[in-house]
């Protein structure tokens, strides 16, 4: 590493054999110039062409029938003809002498040892699978004794459908009338598959990783050729950029909404975001696919059980057992002392909770949580340290902890951005009852921003729309908002949205009163004065 550190102060010194100060100087002007219309070029494009399908283009776009008896299924992107019901199903049924089932008989089986859903009217004992389900037994649990259809299908490709749940049929739920909204939904889905939305285009990720390359070429070049402090921690801000813009890749991948190829988009968010960002892929998809179908529910979603530090609603003041965590949260003295003046501590938390996200990856690793590529995540993430260690390692030791702070806190900015996305909307207690529509309505907003700011926002601006449609690619977002608030204005519902900094200003509002209610508390109440902390500190028992 010595010889290598030498090498490279050889060059930033003009030192090297056959060059000059006045050549090293040029080569450096070159190098800083050729960095700068990169980048430049690449944010005009993700700024002006690389970025959201305008909305009208919707319209344009001539939708093609699926046939008679048929309708459209997702399968690698690509809308796929199929009929409404498999024909295995009408042999099984009759094996079955045609069992049906009614509603209080499916909520007997909601437990992980003994589950079924309903999907499309079928009932499907899936008990033999959840322990084998790549995106945990949470997600699974969590959306039993109600109709799963929608949330299985916007999760799922058509050959899911076809090849894997007929082996668990059991028979059919009674006779159920489709609500009105929930028939408009599916039929804008019908409608975005019949027109292409859901497929991809190669060129616009390519514009990503070109775009990333612009800002982490930069990031390499301010440590490894450049001696200034101030240049030093711009390579800081760089590579904070870098991380959080990768990190929107990556969260497509992990919703197979890239290639819409389980195995290739898990390779690029897992191995490679793994490698180069230093936060593991199976802690996310276990955290995130859970937060998805319970979103802010106190017991079951981990992205609001943020205790000691933060609490966004005074539900979290009692004590609770969190599904995820399986353990009890019990605010005590210190949960107090921080949620008390978490809207003061908030944009601080947010700047180092990046460290929070590699501490849960390596936990999640060496548990016993089911993990798909355990072994090849833990290499990658071991590859991270190496060249991060040997990375921030050329810049001399007093800048080190600088660097390393700096990055992670302006990276702390997609803590930001997800956080306005929920924090401010309604929680519950347990399982919502909902459907899957109103669910996400009620618990999510999106972030109003031009279009030439999307590239900025990662697709999070539409979280609402991302929450129904997980599966449909980032840049077609846009147009999926136009329909459902078109939807919303039908049937009366409520849609959240309001700009970014109206949206940091209003989660603002909502800590403090929610810090306000917990400076109030007093001995025995939420459990704040019962637990072992404060009865150890006063000598009590």
């Amino acid at each position: 590493m010595s010889a290598a550190m030498e090498a490279l102060a050889n060059v930033t010194n003009g030192t090297a054999a056959g060059a000059g100060p006045e050549a090293a100087e040029a080569a450096h002007i070159v190098a800083v110039a050729v960095m700068a219309v990169v980048f430049v070029a690449s944010l005009l494009g993700q700024m002006f062409v690389y970025n959201q399908t305008p909305p009208s283009e919707y319209t344009a776009r001539e939708p093609v029938s699926p046939g008679e008896g048929m309708v459209w299924r997702e399968e690698g992107g690509k809308a796929v003809a199929k009929p409404k019901e498999a024909p295995v199903y009408a042999r099984k049924r009759k094996e079955l002498s045609n069992k049906v089932f009614s509603w209080d008989e499916v909520k007997q089986h909601c437990a992980r040892d003994d589950l079924w859903v309903v999907i499309e009217n079928k009932v499907f004992n899936v008990t033999p699978y959840v322990e084998r389900h790549p995106g945990g037994w949470r997600p699974m649990v969590h959306t039993t004794g109600k109709d799963g259809t929608d949330a299985f299908t916007e999760f799922h490709p058509a050959s899911i459908i076809e090849r894997w749940l007929p082996q668990y049929y059991i028979g059919d739920i009674e006779e159920t009338p489709v609500p009105p909204l929930v028939r408009d939904f599916r039929a804008i889905r019908q409608g975005l598959l019949a027109r292409g939305f859901f497929e991809n285009t190669s060129d616009y990720y390519m514009a990503k990783y070109i775009w990333f390359g612009s800002l982490f070429a930069p990031a390499l070049y301010g440590v490894l050729f450049c001696s200034s402090f101030s240049a030093h921690m711009v390579s800081a801000v760089f590579m904070a950029m870098f991380w959080q813009q990768m990190a929107f890749v990556g969260h497509d991948a992990g919703h197979n909404a890239v290639s819409h190829h389980r195995d290739t988009d898990l390779f690029w968010a897992g191995f490679i975001g793994d490698m180069l960002g230093g936060v593991g892929l199976s802690w996310w998809k276990l955290s995130h696919n859970t937060h998805h179908c319970v979103t802010n529910s106190v017991e079951n979603d981990p992205d609001i059980q943020h205790l000691p530090f933060l609490a966004i609603t005074s539900k979290l003041f009692k004590r609770f057992y969190s599904t995820f965590h399986d353990r009890f949260f019990e605010a005590d003295f210190f949960s107090r002392f921080f949620v008390g003046y978490q809207h003061i501590l908030y944009y601080p938390v947010m700047m180092v909770a990046r460290f929070n996200l590699i501490v849960q990856s390596w936990l999640t690793l060496l548990s016993k949580e089911r993990c798909d590529f355990r072994y090849s995540e833990m290499i990658a993430l071991a590859i991270f340290w190496v060249w991060f260690g040997f990375f921030v390692s050329a810049l001399p030791a007093n800048e080190r902890i600088p660097y390393v702070v700096l990055s992670y806190a302006v990276a702390g900015i997609l803590h930001v951005q997800i956080c306005i996305s929920h924090f401010m909307m309604e929680t519950y207690h347990g399982k919502n009852t909902d459907n899957w529509i109103e669910h996400q309505l009620r618990t999510s907003q999106d972030v109003t921003c031009p279009l030439y700011m999307d590239w900025f926002h990662g697709g999070l601006q539409f979280q609402i729309e991302h929450h129904l449609w997980p599966r449909l690619p980032r840049r077609n977002l846009r147009v999926a908002r136009k329909l459902l608030i078109e939807l919303c204005a039908k049937h009366n519902l409520n849609y959240v949205e309001m700009d970014f900094i109206e949206s940091n200003k209003h989660l603002i509002r909502c800590l403090q009163k929610t810090a306000v209610e917990a400076r109030k508390l007093d001995s025995g109440d939420a459990g704040f004065f019962e637990s072992p902390i404060w009865e150890s500190l006063h000598l009590r028992g």
